[in-house]
């Protein structure tokens, strides 16, 4: 069995709750500064969640959900306006405070920074996105923890395609059986499971229902010694949250 040399991680839904208190209402703040009438309720924005990436998700709340909407003539700038738009918001909003990191997150990097473990990020959101939420969590110095920030555009093809983790892999000179992934999503295990990644799931609120028969391991949280996890599918032994002795027990099965 080969060493966990390396931990890749996704960000919306797994590091932080930022899909639904984050993105959404930053959606929204940009619709409303382009004088557009959209509005994407928690209910609606869970549909959109079936797409992955911010412009693909405008568009397809459009084919799926808006059809009576005249497309301007240079559609596709009118969608990076938009989306450039939000990101600016998000960013503030981070900036305010307004996401904290989930349970058991920051230990858990600590815990791997600390034992040599390299540390990686792939992820269909904006690097800065990525950016705003380390800064404003774990401190402007953490963003030189992670020895690669795998994000936005930077693969044709976004999740549930396997392009994203391929990248990272690839930067680190890393076989898949080094590393082992962390997600939150049907789209995203469908990702780093094609990429040959061993695979951790933190559900939310978003992705409680999604099929996550592949996954080595489900909980509703990593958690901490006075937050306890709960397992939904994979063995624990006697830990109550997700250490990284645990990680490394996970990456050794089977």
């Amino acid at each position: 069995m080969a060493e966990l040399k390396a931990l890749i991680f996704d960000v919306d839904g797994t590091l932080a709750d930022t899909e639904k208190d984050g993105h959404r209402i930053a959606f929204n703040m940009a619709f409303e500064q382009a004088g557009l009438d959209w509005h994407w309720d928690e209910a609606l924005y869970g549909e959109l969640l079936a797409v992955t990436g911010g412009k693909e998700r405008i568009k397809y709340y459009l084919e799926k959900f808006n059809t009576r909407f005249s497309k301007p003539a240079g559609f596709d700038e009118f969608v990076k306006g938009l989306h450039a738009a939000k990101t600016v918001f998000y960013t503030q909003l981070m900036a305010q405070g307004r996401i904290p990191l989930r349970s058991g997150v920051a230990r858990l990097i600590n815990e791997a920074r600390q034992a040599g473990l390299r540390l990686a990020i792939a992820t269909t959101t904006t690097p800065e996105n990525v950016t705003a939420l380390l800064t404003n969590t774990l401190g402007a110095e953490s963003l030189s923890w992670f020895e690669v920030i795998a994000a936005g555009d930077i693969v044709p093809k976004k999740k549930p395609a396997p392009d994203i983790f391929i990248w990272a892999l690839a930067q680190m000179k890393l076989k898949p059986e080094e590393a082992i992934a962390f997600e939150d999503s049907r789209n995203g295990i469908l990702s780093s499971k094609a990429a040959g990644l061993k695979t951790i799931i933190t559900i939310n609120g978003y992705t409680a229902q999604d099929d996550f028969s592949q996954a080595e391991l489900v909980l509703d949280q990593m958690g901490e010694a006075n937050q306890v996890f709960r397992v939904l599918k994979g063995e624990v032994g006697h830990r109550s949250y997700l250490d990284l002795g645990l990680v490394r027990k996970v990456h050794q099965q089977g």
